[in-house]
């Protein structure tokens, strides 16, 4: 590696260890024991990385050496062998180096709001949300996430018009972030007497939840509807004005919520609903850039955008984006192998980030 990339991992490892000491040793304060933890644990896998190659390099260095000069050819032969593999095994080390090295995405490490509505598809489409919805909160449960249900309209007949849903635990928005998109179904309605395929799909959107210091409303311009709740069909299920249409001026967003009695608490909902939509529009803006790079990688995340199929009489699900297919459907939405999926579009992302970075 070149001398500027040494003395930064030098810079890496004299912080680390500053860190570990601070936090070992002085008195601080929450706010300041939360942060320079969240540092602390941020450089701890890079500095893993940085000490296994140098090791690695340093064992190398010593075995040349001893297959050079020694006078015992089993000895020698050992140590050649043992060349060999640190000779394959540093290579591995710098590119995980070089990934450690890569920029974070700042909103990684955020929770996420989950949004699932029916495309076109009529009755077929809801149920397929209903599926996509249900796949996400099997997902975060076998992840052991949080799953909130903030709000769900119903068709009547086992399907959804829309849901929503909050997200809480650990790298939720790094591992759903490419989750954004219109996922399309393929498969034979069980109302279908012909036993034709039809196709109809589902949008999904993911929304890295934003704290009140991220976006700040202001109340002039909100406007702020009440009126009485209603299930499927339009059939009242409260007799109090507890439902809440918020109405973002600026922007024209418009946020409903229902599900609760409180009309306090369909306010909350709302707002941290908004608040995740206007941070996402944000976000967008600010990483036209980056997504424009990402495009013909794992595209851009935009909901119009097809991004997987779902075919059921295949049993397979391909994510068009990086082309990628896997043949276990029921897996896939059962939430098991939902995994190796996103694991493959992160590897990618990863590949076109480190290209960027070399190019």
């Amino acid at each position: 590696m070149e001398v500027s990339i040494e003395t930064h991992l030098e810079q890496i490892v004299r912080r680390y260890t500053e860190l570990r000491d601070t936090l070992g040793g002085a008195r601080l304060t929450g706010a300041d024991f939360s942060r320079l933890s969240k540092e602390y644990s941020d450089l701890t896998p890079i500095v893993a990385v940085i000490d296994a190659l140098r090791s690695a390099r340093n064992e190398l260095a010593s075995l040349v050496n001893l297959a050079q000069t020694s006078e015992d050819k089993e000895l020698q032969a050992l140590a050649e062998d043992e060349v060999r593999t640190l000779r394959d095994r540093i290579p591995e080390l710098e590119q995980r180096l070089r990934l450690e090295l890569l920029p974070r995405d700042r909103d990684d490490e955020r929770n996420a709001i989950l949004e699932v509505r029916a495309g076109t598809g009529g009755d077929e489409a809801a149920l397929f949300a209903a599926e996509v919805f249900r796949m996400y909160q099997r997902y975060a449960g076998l992840r052991g996430w949080r799953f909130e249900i903030l709000g769900l309209s119903e068709t009547g007949l086992g399907g959804l018009r829309e849901a929503s849903a909050s997200i809480t635990g650990r790298d939720v928005f790094a591992r759903l972030k490419f989750e954004s998109g219109v996922h399309r179904v393929q498969r034979v309605p069980e109302t279908e007497a012909g036993g034709r395929i039809h196709t109809s799909a589902a949008t999904v959107a993911v929304l890295p939840e934003a704290e009140e210091v991220d976006v700040r409303i202001d109340e002039k311009d909100l406007r702020i509807d009440v009126f009485r709740a209603s299930g499927p069909g339009g059939q009242s299920v409260n007799t109090t004005d507890s439902a809440v249409r918020i109405t973002h001026l600026p922007t024209g967003l418009v946020v409903i919520q229902q599900d609760e009695k409180s009309q306090h608490k369909n306010k909350a909902r709302a707002l941290k609903v908004l608040r995740a939509r206007l941070y996402e529009m944000e976000r967008q803006a600010r990483d036209t850039a980056r997504a424009i790079e990402r495009r013909s990688q794992v595209g851009t995340g935009d909901r119009s955008e097809r991004i997987r199929t779902y075919n059921f009489p295949q049993g397979r699900v391909t994510d068009h984006r990086i082309n990628f297919t896997l043949y276990k459907i029921d897996k896939v939405i059962s939430g098991e192998a939902l995994d190796e999926i996103i694991d493959a579009l992160l590897a990618e992302d990863q590949a076109a980030r480190l290209g960027a970075v070399d190019s």
